[in-house]
């Protein structure tokens, strides 16, 4: 197919496509995709998957960057009114969702939940789940993807293990994740070098409620993780606005039994959740300081 269109695999775009189609239909039931439901799917490539949905009953918007790989998922689907292939790129940038499918995705959904389910590019899978969940007006209702497995476990990771970061933190403060398949490179053309897997992420209403004000917990979260090797009371005198001090902050971590040497790593999540709750009652509206030269959130 791709051969007759003059379409290659696009190492650039992410691309490895899904060629199992028992795959397929795990992810369709993972999701359990059935009709009145709106799906957002973001790298249909040729439209497999999307005429899958479709033909469940699913309202679906598929989002692909590339216009030839659109062309094919707008043929897949062509029997199915009820799907819709969009050509943009899914981000306007690194921290933001493009508008246009966010308005899309706004007018078939008509303020109810919806589901991202989709295979998706390697490159677009960290930054596209992590603008959505920590959007209240625009999260899923629930997250079914194909992801490389490495940054699934990245999800799952916990406190004290090496993988874990500032991802790890906002998703489990936010949703529950697991990984329903790991997938051999084998399903996939080209084959990637690495191992998939199908991941679930339940986002849970009642963990939201506890984490209060998101931006701020996602701002703290962040920046703290960007000096994941030092010590959380010297990333904190970093971050706090002018006047407040070390021994304010030793104070405050003391309230919270949290040691001053312990690194953000090694933090769990209901600890993220005190500290930011108790930062945000000490600081005010104080914004904090910019970060510069950080580590990187690994």
């Amino acid at each position: 197919m791709f051969g007759r269109r003059g379409l290659t695999p696009r190492h650039r775009l992410g691309q490895n496509f899904l060629i199992d189609l028992n795959i397929h239909d795990l992810i369709a039931e993972q999701a359990a995709v059935e009709p009145g439901d709106m799906v957002l799917e973001v790298g249909p490539g040729a439209g497999a998957l999307t005429a899958l949905m479709a033909g469940r009953g699913a309202r679906v918007l598929a989002v692909e960057v590339d216009p030839g790989m659109a062309a094919l998922a707008t043929e897949a689907i062509g029997a199915f009114p009820n799907a819709r292939v969009l050509n943009v790129d899914a981000l306007a940038s690194k921290h933001a969702v493009q508008p246009e499918v966010l308005e899309m995705l706004a007018r078939g959904r008509e303020g109810r939940p919806y589901k991202l389910v989709a295979n998706l590019p390697y490159n677009i899978a960290t930054p596209l789940i992590m603008n959505l969940m920590v959007d209240d007006a625009n999260r899923p209702g629930l997250i079914v993807v194909t992801i490389q497995k490495e940054l699934g476990e990245r999800m799952m990771a916990k406190a004290g293990d090496a993988e874990n970061s500032s991802l790890s933190v906002i998703l489990q403060a936010l949703a529950d994740v697991e990984i329903a398949r790991v997938l051999p490179p084998s399903v996939f053309w080209p084959r990637p070098k690495v191992d998939s897997a199908v991941v679930v992420i339940r986002p849970d209403p009642a963990k939201r409620e506890a984490v209060g004000d998101l931006a701020w917990f996602h701002r703290i979260v962040r920046d703290v993780f960007l000096y994941r090797r030092k010590a959380l009371r010297v990333v904190l005198a970093k971050l706090a606005p002018e006047g407040v001090d070390k021994p304010a902050i030793d104070a405050l971590l003391e309230s919270l039994a949290i040691p001053g040497s312990i690194r953000a790593e090694a933090l769990e999540v209901p600890r993220w959740l005190a500290l930011a709750t108790a930062l945000k009652q000490s600081w005010g509206d104080a914004k904090p300081a910019d970060m510069e030269g950080g580590e990187g959130e690994g």
